[in-house]
């Protein structure tokens, strides 16, 4: 999403600043439409969090699952869960921050629709479904300056339940936009996107983030029932990191996840690869991750 590198030899066309590309050989994944505002079944809570027709996956087996995943992965990974409506994350993994990139969009959409209303809607479904940095950029220049963008989408970060992560109002590297550059630890995005879950006038983005482009339905694309979004760009030393964010959806409730590859290679398509691992890891076990509803 957001710097020509040695190697792009590799065969692939490779993302710089959040574009729209991806490895040739990229395998779309599939995403059903889902209801962007997902509430109780019933008014009482008892009702609910006691009928969920499973078992809830101990935290210490999915981290020695996670653990034997990465060990083959070639690189880094990170996952966090953060079940909606609230409870204690599931950290995963040793990859834990890291640069958003246009994962990052996803707060800022929300703000500037609020903002701004219907003026900006198209350019919120470009920034979210096709990750173009103009729109983006419009986005963050609706707000007039920069420092009323950055107040605005850290406003959107807080209510989702971020409490910690703040959004650069400068450029840090000249290349590249100032709000992609925001440092966002994996947990941070659980927590918020899980909460993002239950923000009443959210819910166009998190339908948005149902539409995702077919070549950038890699890792939480392989869930049959995920609104994601991904972030990729090169570190300071070239290789490249891929970050998503989403929600889940499980016959128990939603849960906000986080996931970031850091490949021994650099390579984007490798990154693409190791999350698509996670993807299909975490399909297989979606009905006991930690999930719920808004309350």
């Amino acid at each position: 999403m957001f710097l020509s590198l040695a190697f792009l030899a590799c065969g692939c066309t490779i993302a710089t600043d959040d574009d729209t590309a991806t490895a040739a050989s990229e395998v779309p994944g599939t995403t059903t439409a889902s209801v962007p505002h997902p509430v109780a079944p019933t008014s009482d809570p008892e009702a609910w969090t006691t009928a969920a027709p499973v078992q809830t996956r101990p935290a210490a087996d999915l981290a020695a699952e996670f653990e034997a995943l990465e060990s083959t992965a070639g690189g880094a990974l990170g996952l966090v869960l953060a079940p909606v409506g609230g409870g204690p994350a599931t950290v995963l993994g040793t990859w834990t921050s890291g640069v958003a990139w246009s994962t990052v969009k996803v707060p800022l959409a929300v703000a500037a629709l609020r903002s701004n209303g219907d003026a900006v809607l198209a350019d919120a479904a470009a920034a979210i479904e096709s990750s173009d940095n103009a729109a983006a950029d419009a986005l963050w220049g609706s707000f007039g300056d920069s420092a009323a963008a950055g107040d605005a989408v850290e406003s959107i970060l807080r209510q989702g339940g971020d409490a910690a992560t703040t959004v650069p109002r400068e450029r840090i590297r000249p290349e590249f936009s100032a709000f992609g550059q925001t440092e966002w630890s994996t947990q941070d995005q659980a927590n918020f996107v899980a909460g993002l879950s239950c923000i009443p006038d959210a819910a166009p983005v998190v339908e948005m983030m149902n539409n995702i482009v077919p070549e950038q339905q890699w890792g939480l694309g392989k869930l049959s029932d995920a609104a994601f979004k991904g972030g990729w760009g090169p570190s300071i030393d070239g290789g490249y990191d891929v970050r998503q964010i989403g929600i889940v959806t499980t016959v128990a409730g939603r849960v906000g996840v986080a996931i970031a590859a850091q490949p021994d290679s650099g390579s984007f398509a490798d990154g693409t690869a190791m999350l698509d691992s996670v993807g299909r890891w975490l399909e297989s076990r979606s009905a006991q991750l930690p999930a719920g509803y808004c309350l």
